[in-house]
């Protein structure tokens, strides 16, 4: 199940994602990494220095777009602009997919620059559906939608989260981008089994996978990006490569970035977990036992 329409039927291994910081030892010592992910929103210029970058990675690297101000959820219709800057990106990077968040984040075309969770509800999922699919008929490459982490929950709701994520990518016909952590973080802040989420999406959707840190507080945790991951997400991804297959998986670290190195050591952990990728996954709470954690 590795390769599927909605990563374009690509195989891509671990990936890193492209941070200013890195941008010298990448130029200059050019070590191995199967693909890097770029911000979209970050190269979508004219030209200067990120465009400089960008084509000197793309030289040597593969390279898949993901994008943080889509806004799926919000009730503007898509920024016609925006879609022609993305899409001129697209056909620069030859991205065989990309992907944007599950949420919302824009009311008028004033923007939160944040990634807002959505009310669960069939009429939220036909809307969020219809502008899936008009970006992705729109750039020509498959799209993927990410699951947030998120702090608040809506008495609205007439679904879990898994099954709304359900919903809309199965009436977008579109893939997913699953986000272990964001599952883990959004399991502990609103009390469910983050094994019941994992169990109930559509496997074959699953395009790509994100790792990360967070941060615990004393009555919540917080997507952070700003250290190793840590071992209950390590066993969250355990299931998920056995219920997904062999996915393209990115190592998210995005505040106090380390070395390029100690990123790419914490990306390669990944690997550990792949030849579990053919054996059948156990479907019960708990199938990921302490043998199978990797320390952070």
């Amino acid at each position: 199940m590795p390769a599927n329409p909605f990563n374009n039927h690509t195989e891509y291994g671990i990936g890193i994602g492209l941070r200013v910081p890195h941008y010298r030892h990448i130029l200059e010592k050019k070590p191995v990494v199967d693909w890097f992910e770029i911000i979209s929103e970050n190269f979508m210029v004219d030209g200067g220095r990120p465009l400089e970058i960008l084509d000197k990675i793309l030289e040597q690297y593969r390279v898949v777009q993901h994008g943080v101000s889509m806004y799926f959820g919000s009730a503007d219709k898509p920024d016609r602009e925006h879609l022609k800057r993305l899409r001129t990106l697209v056909k620069r990077t030859g991205t065989p997919w990309l992907s944007d968040h599950l949420c919302w984040g824009s009311v008028d075309g004033r923007y939160t620059h944040d990634l807002l969770p959505m009310p669960y509800t069939f009429a939220v999922a036909k809307h969020t559906a219809a502008k899936i699919r008009e970006v992705r008929d729109y750039v020509e490459v498959p799209v993927c939608v990410e699951n947030v982490s998120s702090y608040t929950e809506f008495h609205q709701s007439e679904m879990t989260e898994w099954e709304f994520l359900s919903e809309v990518v199965e009436m977008a016909d579109c893939g997913i981008l699953l986000d272990v952590n964001n599952i883990y973080v959004s399991s502990k802040n609103h009390s469910f089994d983050p094994y019941d989420y994992l169990n109930n999406v559509p496997h074959d959707r699953v395009g790509q996978l994100h790792i990360a840190g967070h941060t615990k507080f004393k009555k919540y945790i917080l997507d952070t990006h700003d250290h190793p991951v840590l071992d209950p997400v390590w066993q969250l991804y355990a299931h998920a490569i056995k219920l997904c297959g062999h996915t393209a998986t990115l190592l998210e670290w995005d505040d106090r970035i380390p070395s390029f190195d100690e990123v790419h050591h914490e990306a390669l952990k990944a690997t550990r977990f792949l030849g579990d990728a053919t054996q059948p996954a156990a479907k019960s709470t708990g199938s990921i036992g302490k043998a199978e954690a990797v320390a952070a």
